[in-house]
């Protein structure tokens, strides 16, 4: 018996974005445009939109999104009623608008509604309708139901979750997406191949999960070196679809230790999230494979997983090892770079042992073993 959570609709393929303005019309006709830095990139939007006679403001999201950016942009919005949120960016800027879309209807102050700070509790009311368009292929936000909030004052990243905020629309096209640099593009690829191989070894992984991923992840690790070292875009397409794979299955059968840790490691060092789920990733399935035992369904899961990596990085077992390596050889950074040093790691193990993402792991981790984890990915 499981359930299963996605958009209303998904628009997959090069141009599918030149419908936005039409999709976000059938709403009404007063916008929240949330998008990055670089307000430019977006002029296309502006401009498409306001051609369709629409009545549009925009936001822009800077960094990846925090308690005090979300109340900051509420009271700015205060007295604005928008028909529909539209998100233009990468997972930041995704969960971001979810966050406003979700709050903007609500009374009470935010962080009542987020874990491990607040009680976590639903939300009041139904969120904003809201169409995505992710500008990177790693983070899957486009479909899944939360929104990471970064909270300085505990030095953590936590959710915002409700089923309801996943986007009614996702709008997937990789035309937005090639070109990143190639920091950006590797920390996102590593990030949607994580994000379908720890829910495929999740222990609430089902069998429309693991449709996804048993088709996602080894499409993801055959395109990732052409994506990054190429920028080919036959590559970019794969990757895009995995990238919304990766967020269908971890929407509905959750994650593993490698997001346990990241939401503490990003609240601490604000390093790229996929940055640091790269520099883990080899970590935690090592950890795996000393715990599997034969004749296991999770051993035969985790042995598929690691043949895979065999066929794409080195065959003979060290297929692990040569991501491992081939990720640095790219200027992925270890955790020590991030700012991570060894006398942080009994701290980080502890506080990523509550991590809502720790509840689909394989393995219940001991304070030596999440340790053993940490020093590795240093």
């Amino acid at each position: 018996m499981f359930s299963f959570f996605s958009p209303q609709a998904i628009h997959f393929g090069r141009g599918q974005s030149a419908q936005a303005p039409s999709l976000a019309r059938a709403y009404g006709n007063t916008v929240l445009l949330v998008h990055g830095a670089n307000a430019r990139r977006a002029d296309w939007l502006v401009n498409a939109c306001t051609d369709a006679g629409m009545n549009l403001r925009s936001l822009g999201c800077e960094n990846e999104p925090s308690l005090p950016d979300v109340q900051l942009a509420l009271a700015q919005l205060k007295g604005f009623n928008p028909d529909v949120v539209i998100a233009l960016g990468g997972g930041a800027v995704i969960d971001f608008a979810k966050a406003l879309a979700a709050l903007i209807p609500c009374t009470s102050p935010p962080q009542e509604y987020l874990e491990v700070v607040g009680t976590g509790r639903p939300l009041d009311h139904a969120p904003l309708p809201l169409i995505a368009l992710p500008t990177t292929a790693g983070t899957g936000a486009e479909v899944t139901k939360n929104a990471v909030i970064t909270v300085p004052e505990h030095g953590i990243k936590v959710s915002l979750r409700d089923p309801r905020m996943i986007p009614d629309i996702a709008i997937v096209d990789a035309g937005l997406m090639q070109g990143a640099p190639r920091r950006v593009t590797l920390s996102a690829g590593l990030d949607a191949i994580t994000q379908v191989i720890e829910p495929y070894l999740s222990i609430k992984a089902n069998p429309m999960t693991d449709a996804l991923c048993l088709a996602a992840i080894p499409t993801g690790l055959g395109a990732i070196r052409d994506v990054v070292e190429n920028d080919d875009p036959a590559a970019w397409d794969a990757m895009a679809r995995v990238s919304t794979w990766g967020g269908l299955a971890l929407a509905n059968a959750g994650l593993g230790a490698v997001h346990g840790f990241a939401g503490v490691i990003g609240g601490r060092t604000n390093a790229p999230h996929g940055e640091i789920c790269g520099a883990l990733l080899p970590a935690v399935l090592a950890s795996h494979q000393r715990r599997a035992k034969d004749g296991t369904d999770i051993h035969a899961r985790l042995g598929w997983v690691l043949d895979q990596i065999d066929q794409q990085f080195g065959a003979g077992g060290m297929g692990l090892s040569q991501l491992k390596a081939w990720s640095r050889d790219m200027c992925l950074r270890g955790l020590g770079d991030m700012g991570v040093t060894t006398a942080d790691l009994e701290e980080i193990a502890t506080a990523s042992a509550g991590a809502s993402s720790m509840k689909g792991n394989p393995f219940a981790l001991s304070q030596h073993e999440l340790v053993e984890i940490l020093t590795d990915a240093l």
